[in-house]
């Protein structure tokens, strides 16, 4: 699970997880909407309803191919029967259900649900409710797709920045003193793919030929951990350049750079997920 993020919905401030790389929301903030005191019988008497396992159990069969349909047809053949209780608990360890998760912890812990179980949630405690959760919910997205969009543009700004930085090394130590244009920019496309090769495995015209719909090029498709180790590498292969370095030597020695970055931020995202 990645770190987590809250909204406030009438005065109830309600956690958000990333799981399975889906959203999912606290049902035990939510139930404080209702009882703040017993927030699991609140949950409880929700998920007991034979609506609401019919639903969770049709999101499961489309999402979950280690459902337990067997328990799954045994709990809905007892719904409705007096007494009939069924905790979150039970659900998860019953069928193997994946929609809704249980995290320990004293503060942030409780039971969180896949957001189109938590809608189904918010509806039961008010019609309200849920029209402000799904107001503070696009309204955080939207917050978080801007982010990510600014932080994708200051790499992309970084790139080109450093570009113009391996461009002039270029110049300075490969380019001879008269050559024509055409033979200039064919030295800038070589180390332009020295970098794409180091980084992404193929050339940009390889890209272009294994992706002839796509938009833009290949540094366009980046991700933004791509265009940071991208940037970086544009800068130490200036370095290279100056201190004349043939091509060969300096592709093997980017190619160690671009595993080792890559690898240490995908570190980093996992150990912040567990951290989470």
């Amino acid at each position: 699970m990645s770190k987590k993020e809250s909204i406030n919905v009438q005065g109830t401030e309600i956690i958000l997880l990333s799981h399975r790389k889906e959203d999912y929301i606290s049902l035990t903030d939510m139930a404080k909407y209702k009882n703040a005191e017993a927030t699991g019988y609140v949950i409880s008497r929700w998920l007991s309803a034979r609506y609401t396992i019919d639903f969770v159990g049709i999101w499961e069969r489309i999402n979950n191919p280690d459902f337990n349909v067997v328990e799954f047809n045994n709990i809905k053949s007892e719904a409705g029967a007096n007494g009939f209780v069924l905790t979150s608990k039970q659900w998860i360890e019953k069928t193997g259900a994946i929609g809704i998760i249980a995290k320990a912890g004293r503060y942030g812990g409780g039971t969180f649900a896949h957001k189109d179980i938590a809608f189904e949630f918010a509806s039961w405690l008010s019609a309200e409710f849920k029209y402000l959760l799904i107001i503070e919910f696009q309204r955080l997205k939207e917050d978080e797709n801007r982010r990510l969009s600014l932080e994708w543009n200051l790499q992309r700004t970084l790139s080109k920045i450093n570009y113009r930085i391996h461009t002039d090394a270029i110049k300075e130590h490969i380019i001879p003193q008269v050559v024509t244009k055409e033979q200039i920019s064919h030295v800038y496309a070589e180390e332009a793919d020295l970098l794409n090769v180091a980084l992404f495995g193929m050339t940009a015209r390889q890209w272009r030929d294994q992706n002839p719909d796509a938009k833009g090029n290949i540094r366009d498709a980046a991700t933004l951990e791509q265009l940071v180790v991208l940037s970086n590498m544009e800068s130490i292969n200036a370095l290279l350049i100056r201190q004349e370095l043939p091509q060969s030597r300096r592709l093997v020695e980017l190619n160690k750079v671009a595993i080792t970055q890559m690898k240490s931020l995908v570190n980093n995202q996992n150990l912040n997920r567990l951290n989470g």
